[in-house]
C-alpha cells in the first residue's frame, strides 16, 4: 500500500518546525506505525538525508515512549491502543497521514517528534510514592484491602505516562496522569500516612511544570491508551480540597 505523510520536523524547542511531505510506496497493512517510520527512515538514510526521529522502547505497548500525534489523534485513530501497537490496516491506500509530537508548553520539543516529558518526573518525584517503612513482604492477607479499592488502584496504576491526556486537553492539563497517580496510591493501606501531604506536593508540581488547569471537558480519557476513568480527576479534587481546606495534610 501507498501511503503519503506529512510528518513535523525540528531541530529543537527555540528552532521554527515545519510539516514535510513524504511517500511509503511499500507499506504493509500489518505493519506498525513505527515500522511505518523505520521504512521512511531507511530511505531517508540511503538518500543522504537526516531520518525522522521519533521515541520509542518496548513497542509493547507498556512503556509510553511512542507519544505523537496522528491526524489530530494522540496516539492515532484507535481506542486504548499506543502508537506503536496501531497498524496500518487502520489506513487505506493513498491515504495521507499527518504526524505531529504531542503539543504542550510543559512537553518542550527535542527534536522532530521527540519532545521532553521529564515534568512527569518532577511531579512524580515530588510526591508519587510511599516512604513509609512497611517492613518485610507480608504473609498474604496480612492487609486487607477491599476488592473494590484494589480493583480502583489497580485500574488507575495502568498509566504509563505516556502524556496522551496532555495532547488531547484543550488546555493542556495533566489532571488525568496526577488523578491516576493519586488514586493509585490513596487506594491502599500504604498509601494512607502521607496521602494529603502527596496531593498538595503533586499538584504544586504539576502547576509549577506549566500545565493547565482541568475543565473536565474528557478529552483526556477519551485519548488515554489504558482507558484511565475520568473520575481519577475527582478523587485529586476531593483529596486536594480535603488537604487545602479541611487540614488534613496537618494530619
Amino acid at each position: 500500500m501507498k501511503l503519503n505523510l506529512r510528518v513535523w520536523r525540528q531541530n529543537g524547542d527555540e528552532r521554527k518546525g515545519r510539516l514535510v511531505k513524504y511517500e511509503v510506496d511499500d507499506a504493509s497493512e500489518d505493519m506498525s506505525f513505527l515500522e511505518l517510520l523505520d521504512v521512511l527512515n531507511e530511505k531517508l538514510i540511503l538518500r543522504g538525508e537526516d531520518p525522522v526521529a521519533f521515541d520509542h522502547d518496548c513497542r509493547e505497548g507498556i512503556c509510553g515512549a511512542c507519544s505523537m500525534v496522528i491526524d489530530g489523534e494522540p496516539h492515532g485513530p484507535e481506542k486504548a491502543t499506543t502508537t506503536c501497537q496501531l497498524h496500518l490496516r487502520q489506513f487505506s491506500d493513498g491515504d495521507t497521514i499527518t504526524v505531529e509530537p504531542f503539543r504542550s508548553a510543559a512537553f518542550p520539543v527535542l527534536r522532530d517528534l521527540v519532545v521532553n516529558r521529564s515534568a512527569f518526573d518532577r511531579i512524580i518525584s515530588s510526591g508519587g510514592y510511599i516512604t513509609a517503612p512497611t517492613g518485610a513482604a507480608p504473609d498474604a492477607h496480612a492487609t486487607p484491602v477491599p476488592k473494590p479499592a484494589a480493583d480502583r488502584a489497580f485500574a488507575a496504576a495502568n498509566c504509563i505516562g505516556c502524556g496522551a491526556c496532555v495532547a488531547a486537553c484543550p488546555n493542556g492539563s495533566a489532571s488525568l496522569f496526577l488523578g491516576a497517580k493519586i488514586t493509585h496510591l490513596g487506594e491502599l493501606p500504604q498509601g494512607q500516612p502521607e496521602r494529603y501531604q502527596r496531593v498538595l506536593s503533586m499538584v504544586e508540581a504539576h502547576e509549577e511544570a506549566g500545565f493547565g488547569g482541568c475543565t473536565n471537558t474528557g478529552a483526556c480519557a477519551t485519548a488515554c491508551p489504558k482507558e484511565i476513568p475520568l473520575d481519577v480527576i475527582s478523587q485529586l479534587n476531593h483529596d486536594y480540597l480535603a488537604a487545602k481546606v479541611g487540614g488534613r495534610a496537618k494530619n
